[in-house]
């Protein structure tokens, strides 16, 4: 059950280390709602288009500078109005050594899982988490510093600020998208065991799609991204410079999301789009898109078919209603 209660106490303070990529940050959202339902004031702190990304939440977001030195110093001045006390002033989300030093170093009392050779730099070790999902060691790095026991929500309800709802129901209409779309998020980021997170099959689902009478829209990023969404995806609709919070708004509005195991595929789920996620050498149960609107395709050692995913896309699209 989502926490929607904010606690009457004084507010307290803390800083927060955010995660380095977005489905992580997206992953997280639960906990952070969490902490400030229980009276958390909280300073987020982040990579830069962390702000974008959380827009519609209203929290404060800080970026990292760019440097060691320069992250210690903006968070020393971050924690200066915060106050002290002997009491826990930041938490890393992170399990990297370095998300914890930069805290530490920038003299706060830091809270976070004692992992990667860092429990020396805690204050407050928290306990290992229960669960195999990130989202459910996410929740409970907040249950662990509340001291009060929550279950994880089924969905994450990632906001929306007014402004992106408004600019990406602009770019429907200027595409004459109004009788339904279908986001195609093909890009992922990194390899799971030196394998592509990146399901191959993705040129020959757009064209059926596309064949069926479907609108194919890809919502690529700069540079390399928008290269290949340009030579490998001819029938694709391409909207590029979407800022992150508009993309999440425009997912929301599509008759169904196709995506691997990427930042927009959490996204998708985040905001209830009804998304098909294809994975292939990632940690299902780790690492899955949650919510309830999520369908999951795997296969045993590997991918899954073409044929399978066009299938499952079409049968999905099949028993929902364009839109009026």
């Amino acid at each position: 059950m989502r926490c929607n209660a904010v606690s009457s106490s004084p507010r307290r303070p803390l800083i927060v280390r955010l995660c380095n990529w977005i489905g992580d940050v997206v992953l997280s959202l639960p906990a952070l709602e969490l902490l400030q339902a229980r009276g958390w004031d909280l300073h987020l702190y982040g990579k830069g288009w962390a702000p974008t990304l959380l827009s519609g939440h209203g929290w404060p977001v800080h970026v990292r500078a760019a440097t060691l030195r320069a992250r210690v110093q903006q968070l020393r001045a971050l924690a200066a109005p915060l106050g002290g006390g002997g009491r826990v002033q930041a938490l890393a989300m992170p399990n990297s050594f370095s998300s914890a030093l930069e805290l530490r170093l920038a003299g706060l009392q830091v809270a976070g899982y004692a992992r990667d050779g860092r429990g020396l730099l805690l204050s407050r070790r928290l306990p290992p988490p229960q669960g195999e999902h990130a989202l459910e060691h996410f929740f409970a790095l907040a249950t662990g510093l509340t001291g009060q026991a929550a279950q994880p929500p089924a969905s994450i309800g990632l906001r929306t600020a007014a402004a992106a709802q408004a600019r990406a129901e602009a770019v429907v209409r200027s595409r004459g998208w109004q009788n339904g779309y279908v986001c195609i998020a093909p890009f992922a980021a990194g390899t799971v065991h030196k394998q592509d997170k990146r399901w191959p099959g993705f040129p020959a689902l757009v064209e059926r799609l596309a064949a069926a009478g479907h609108t194919p829209v890809i919502c690529p990023g700069p540079g390399a991204e928008l290269a290949e969404a340009r030579s490998r995806f001819p029938q694709a609709a391409l909207v590029e410079d979407l800022p992150l919070d508009a993309y999440g708004a425009l997912l929301r509005g599509s008759r169904l999301v196709m995506a691997n195991d990427t930042g927009p595929g959490h996204i998708a789920a985040a905001v209830g789009a009804p998304l098909l996620s294809v994975l292939g050498p990632t940690k299902v149960a780790q690492w899955r898109a949650w919510g309830p609107t999520v369908q999951l395709l795997t296969a045993e050692g590997g991918w899954p078919d073409v044929d399978t995913v066009a299938a499952a896309a079409l049968q999905r699209l099949a028993h929902q209603a364009a839109p009026a």
